[in-house]
């Protein structure tokens, strides 16, 4: 099974989150194929850029944060680039307007689809989109 990981996973394993533990242990116990997308990875460092900004953690964690990442996709995760095609698959999805869904996660959610991973998030109102779009959903 491939795993499409969001910002809300990638968080958790590379700072110290409320969700580390279970996102640790997830991956521990499923073998899987990880797929990282280019959108996920900026997403992930504009948490760090806020974390550091309110003072949550200082910029030398984020930085040590960032370049543990940086070496851990390129050895185990594969890394997946967002597409013309997702926006537009996203903004259909946005579209509906019966989902409580952002941007973002609309285009998370879309790369999912696209490469046919199962989705990876701690994001409550994402999985409840995610599963109303029909991707998959996984750990949850």
């Amino acid at each position: 099974m491939s795993l499409y990981l969001d910002a809300s996973v990638l968080v958790a394993l590379f700072t110290d989150d409320p969700f580390t533990r279970r996102a640790d242990s997830f991956l521990r116990e499923n073998a899987s194929v990880l797929m990282v997308s280019d959108f996920a990875a900026a997403e992930f460092a504009s948490a760090l850029g806020r974390q550091v900004r309110t003072k949550e953690i200082a910029q030398r964690q984020a930085r040590i944060a960032l370049a543990t990442f940086d070496s851990w996709t390129a050895r185990i995760a594969r890394r997946v680039e967002i597409g013309p095609a997702d926006v537009k698959a996203a903004e259909a999805f946005l579209r509906r307007l019966d989902l409580k869904l952002r941007t973002p996660d609309a285009i998370n959610i879309a790369i999912a689809q696209r490469i046919g991973a199962a989705l990876f998030t701690f994001d409550a109102a994402m999985i409840k989109s995610a599963r109303a779009l029909a991707t998959p959903v996984a750990g949850i």
